[in-house]
């Protein structure tokens, strides 16, 4: 027997109603914005911290935005409605994101990436390290987790904290360790997963939930300014910069895989995880998503999650399920496998299996 291990970043949250500005942008916001002309001329990182715009006026553009894009949407769908209308209609909601949410171009990638490097640098007189490394062609990252032979030891979650920078003050962590009473079957509503005692407990068993990297993410589908999408190796990923903390993705997500970050995350400088990506670990603003990404930083270098590593029990599998000499399309082709919600079709790429 042994205590679970659960570190101090676990003390209740403070729910905000407004959130701040980013910490790099100290002015103070107002309800002026840009002409979207200027707007078009940087890339996402300038449009959200350079803008003088809070939530509010943030609101109210992507609302108007959102309300020409479900006119469009109506007519390009509407049964009564002529070919010639839809074809119109889907064109200017094309035009409409085409100006407004454009895709990042590498050269703009690197820029950003120079500056969020230079700007802690300016702020701390340290060095960072943020990667935008792409996907590998030829990898599809996959998870697995024994539910035989994890004990609810939580060390993977104290790992995660650490590894993605998230904050010490609240209880942001993208793992959940649910403890759960045998012979109940696989109950959710009734599992624990705040306990402090010693684990593991008698007559229990233990699932971990996190981000499943759907191959069809319903979050993807839900968000309104394309501030989250999958990657060609699975993972599926934020831009921080992008994302208005609507939390339209935390409520399509069926497995509680997403977090709302209420606070600037609190984290003592020499604790800051100075390898970071871009999609990943990287020091995050206030009122924005976050989420499990495969510890993206590790996983495209070759490492595996930290949560992986961390594990005393071996319980968690990770590996590239194109790779048929994989540790994980073992466990695939010889364990019985089952994935939550089957029904449905979001194809999670986290599976569990049982000795």
């Amino acid at each position: 027997m042994r205590e679970s291990k659960r570190g101090s970043n676990e003390k209740d949250s403070t729910m905000c109603k407004e959130n701040n500005h980013s910490p790099l942008h100290n002015k103070e916001a107002s309800d002026s914005d840009l002409p979207l002309e200027a707007a078009r001329e940087t890339d996402g990182f300038d449009q959200v911290f350079d803008m003088q715009m809070n939530r509010r006026s943030a609101f109210k553009r992507i609302t108007a935005g959102l309300v020409a894009g479900v006119g469009a949407a109506a007519t390009s769908c509407s049964v009564t409605g002529s070919e010639k209308s839809a074809e119109k209609a889907q064109m200017e909601w094309e035009e409409y994101f085409k100006g407004n949410y454009k895709v990042m171009t590498d050269e703009e990638k690197k820029a950003t990436v120079r500056r969020i490097e230079k700007s802690y640098e300016q702020n701390t007189g340290k060095n960072l390290n943020v990667s935008s490394k792409g996907a590998t062609p030829g990898v599809l990252f996959g998870y697995a987790f024994n539910i035989s032979k994890c004990q609810g030891y939580m060390d993977c979650i104290n790992a995660c904290v650490e590894e993605n920078n998230q904050d010490r003050s609240s209880q942001m962590q993208y793992i959940r360790i649910h403890e759960i009473e045998k012979g109940h079957g696989i109950n959710f509503e009734k599992a624990d997963d705040n306990y402090y005692h010693e684990v593991p407990a008698k007559n229990h068993f233990y699932m971990g939930t996190q981000c499943f990297h759907c191959e069809n993410p319903p979050c993807v589908e839900v968000c309104p300014v394309q501030a989250t999408w999958k990657e060609e190796d699975g993972i599926v990923v934020i831009d921080y910069d992008w994302c208005i903390g609507c939390r339209y993705c935390m409520a399509a997500c069926p497995y509680d895989g997403r977090r709302f970050n209420w606070q600037t995350p609190e984290i003592k400088e020499s604790e800051v995880n100075k390898n970071q990506h871009y999609l990943g670990n990287r020091l995050r603003k206030k009122g924005v998503m976050e989420k499990c990404t495969f510890c993206i930083q590790r996983s495209r270098t070759g490492k595996n999650p930290a949560c992986v590593e961390a594990c005393p029990t071996g319980a968690r599998i990770f590996g590239n399920l194109l790779d048929p000499t994989s540790e994980i399309r073992w466990v695939l082709e010889n364990k019985k496998v089952f994935r939550l919600k089957e029904d449905l079709g979001t194809e999670p790429k986290f599976w569990y299996y049982m000795d």
